[in-house]
This record gives structure tokens, C-alpha cells and sequence, in this order.
């Protein structure tokens, strides 16, 4: 009877001690997800307060959401890709210029809009040059030159060597980026 109940109390303060470990990893699992959340807050104030020093026009992930689409807050904001040859303006033809879709800002012209093969929207070049602005984007394993809107940092696609002359080079851009402009 005395080995019953020497077994049954090295079981329970086992027991007591195994549960008190898990209780105290939780908390400390708890606090660390708490300091965590709070030094995200403290970059994504950081990250927003470098990009307005660098982007004057640039605004705050909740400011972007209340003007953007879903899609173009994906594309531009979070620097998405839309579907190739499922997009609005691949297959546009018609004259006019296409512009920020965030702020107005004339960005690219149909006389250098030109057909790739690749299912976005190609340009030669951008209508001025001040307009845009190449970024250095190392994500998906490899090194690509990204453009960006001058004024706001927002995404609008890449640019590759491969393009026609007289430039040589392919700004292919996400539709959802961009609004066309008709001309008159």
C-alpha cells in the first residue's frame, strides 16, 4: 500500500510539474508574440515614414486600401503580378495614354505600347522618364529591375532588355496599375 502511494505521488507531482512547464511556455510564448506584434507596429511606422521621405505622394497601407480596387491594391501596393493575357489593356490598340491608376499620373503612351508576346501591357518607354522610377527587386530567386511610380513608390511592373528599338528595352506593366485614357 505504501509503494501504491508513493507511485501515486511521484505520478501526480509529474503530472503537476509537466503542466506547470506548458503553462509557462504559453505565457512566455504569449509575451514574445505580444513584443513581437509591437516591434511590427514599430517597422511598419518605420517603413512608412522612409517611403514618404523617399516618395512624396506615398501613403499608408490603410490609405491605399480605401482608394485602390482589391486588385490593384494587390499589384500595386503589395507588389503582385495579375494573369498573364487575363488582364485589361494586353490586347488594347486604341490611341490614348495610360496613366497611374493611384494618382492620374500620365505614365505611358499607346504610340510606345507595343505586342510582346508575354500577356501584359508593353511600352518602349514610359512619357517622360521622371515619371517612373527602376528599383532593384531580388525576390523569386532572381535579380530583375522593378519600376515603380515616381511620386508614390507603388508597383507597376518590370523592365527587361529585351524590347524593340529604338530603346531596346520592355516596360511590361500590370493593367490593374494603370487606367487608359482615350484620345479624343
Amino acid at each position: 500500500m505504501k509503494t501504491y502511494f508513493l507511485k501515486t505521488l511521484a505520478l501526480t507531482f509529474g503530472l503537476f510539474l509537466v503542466l506547470s512547464q506548458v503553462s509557462c511556455q504559453n505565457s512566455a510564448k504569449q509575451n514574445a508574440d505580444k513584443a513581437m506584434k509591437t516591434t511590427e507596429k514599430t517597422m511598419d511606422t518605420s517603413k512608412d515614414l522612409a517611403m514618404e521621405k523617399q516618395f512624396p505622394g506615398a501613403k499608408s497601407d490603410a490609405e491605399w486600401k480605401k482608394i485602390l480596387t482589391t486588385q490593384q491594391y494587390g499589384i500595386m501596393v503589395k507588389k503582385g503580378t495579375e494573369t498573364p493575357f487575363n488582364n485589361e489593356y494586353n490586347d488594347n490598340h486604341e490611341k490614348g495614354i495610360y496613366v497611374s491608376a493611384a494618382t492620374g499620373e500620365p505614365l505611358f503612351s499607346s504610340e510606345d505600347k507595343f505586342e510582346s508576346g508575354t500577356g501584359w501591357p508593353s511600352f518602349t518607354k514610359p512619357i517622360n522618364d521622371d515619371a517612373v522610377v527602376w528599383v532593384k527587386d531580388n525576390t523569386l530567386g532572381m535579380s530583375r529591375d522593378e519600376i515603380v511610380e515616381k511620386s508614390t513608390g507603388l508597383h507597376l511592373g518590370h523592365v527587361f532588355n529585351d524590347g524593340p528599338k529604338p530603346t531596346g528595352l520592355r516596360y511590361c506593366m500590370n493593367s490593374a496599375a494603370l487606367k487608359f485614357v482615350k484620345q479624343d
